[in-house]
């Protein structure tokens, strides 16, 4: 080999731009600005976590039901659905009480509202978070199991006090009936990448998206 620097390979002026604006992109993923830090989105898609983000129009819808049915002083908990924490702190802004919980540590960048949550210890909360203190909880469990569900279940009973907003598959129906409560209803969720399964979203109380609005 040649000790002489022609030897060395360069990269185009196109493909360094490209690599420049790829590393630029990543970084606003990674560490986005305070203005656009609730953006539905804002995180990508881990698919390896079974994350698949509502759309933008569900999202806001889903928070929008969260605060009327929580009440002007009620608190939400968002148990993995984060686009629906981001909606609701869209909207809303420092209005609302609400936290996050969730697997995914890169959720913590939103603060004391993040609780890191592992389905598969249902009840293992710091000592902040007590029984029956949210007045809804919304929660999407990550897989289409049974075992997911049961478990995510006793999450959702410990944490709320009566009222529940639950998105999972549509082959869901039955166990989530039996575990919760909860019926489907009309209204149905999109996501921002088509599901295999039909998805689908239940309630154990009077809510119009019974009726599908």
């Amino acid at each position: 080999m040649s000790d002489s620097d022609d030897d060395t390979p360069r990269l185009s002026a196109h493909t360094l731009a490209a690599l420049q604006e790829f590393f630029a992109e990543q970084k606003q993923h990674s560490d986005p600005s305070e203005d656009g830090k609730y953006n539905v989105g804002v995180i990508e898609e881990n698919w390896q976590l079974s994350q698949f983000w509502y759309s933008r129009e569900t999202a806001l819808r889903l928070a929008q039901e969260a605060v009327t049915a929580a009440g002007d002083s009620g608190r939400i908990a968002c148990v993995s659905a984060p686009s629906v924490y981001q909606a609701l702190r869209e909207l809303h802004g420092d209005r609302i009480s609400v936290s996050i919980f969730e697997y995914d540590r890169r959720f913590a960048m939103y603060g004391e509202e993040f609780v890191f949550y592992d389905y598969n210890n249902p009840l293992d909360f710091p000592d902040n978070i007590t029984a029956h203190s949210f007045d809804i909880v919304i929660a999407d469990p990550p897989y289409l199991s049974e075992e997911c569900l049961r478990k995510t279940s006793e999450t959702i009973k410990y944490l709320t006090r009566g009222k529940i907003l639950l998105c999972t598959g549509a082959v869901m129906e039955a166990p989530a009936a039996q575990l919760l409560g909860v019926r489907m209803c009309a209204f149905v969720p999109k996501h921002t990448r088509n599901l295999a399964n039909e998805f689908r979203c239940y309630v154990n109380y009077d809510s119009a998206l019974e009726c599908g609005t």
